[in-house]
């Protein structure tokens, strides 16, 4: 659903007006509801709430007791919160994802087909982009393609 780059700003307010593509897309789905967190604070990831749900649903099968469920949830409540778009397609970022991902002014707006990844535009072309993809991972991104998924793969 949502995939590809398109810049925006955070106003001094902590407002992200989403870029139109994005906004269109979830206009047409009739999305109102989103959960916004970060599972490390480098980023702000913006998911419909039926999708974090699903997720959500996902690490239950797990159990709530498992350790690293457990601190995904502590580490993504620590951050999230849920919201809801104005008319205008913006949206409030929570305070501490903000500062911690340090999102203001110029950010990356990027489409990770299930959800939005919101970066700092500067720290993510000095570390995503400068490293850019090395041909193992090329070469594993390829085998993943050609290879049908299996029941119990995550």
């Amino acid at each position: 659903m949502f995939r590809g780059n398109h810049p925006a700003k955070v106003e001094e307010s902590g407002r992200l007006k989403l870029p139109t593509a994005f906004k269109d897309l979830i206009d047409q789905a009739g999305i109102t509801q989103f959960y916004v967190t970060s599972p490390d604070g480098k980023s702000a990831e913006i998911w419909p709430v039926d999708r974090w749900e699903e997720q959500e649903a996902q690490l239950l099968e797990y159990g709530t007791m498992n350790e690293q469920v457990q601190n995904y949830l502590n580490i993504t409540g620590y951050y999230g919160q849920q919201l809801k778009m104005d008319g205008q397609g913006r949206m409030v970022i929570p305070q501490i994802l903000r500062g911690a991902a340090a999102l203001e002014g110029d950010v990356v707006v990027l489409g990770k087909i299930s959800h939005l990844e919101v970066y700092n535009r500067v720290r993510f072309e000095q570390t995503v982009v400068g490293e850019a993809l090395k041909n193992v991972n090329k070469n594993a991104i390829a085998d993943m393609l050609k290879k049908p998924r299996q029941a119990g793969d995550r």
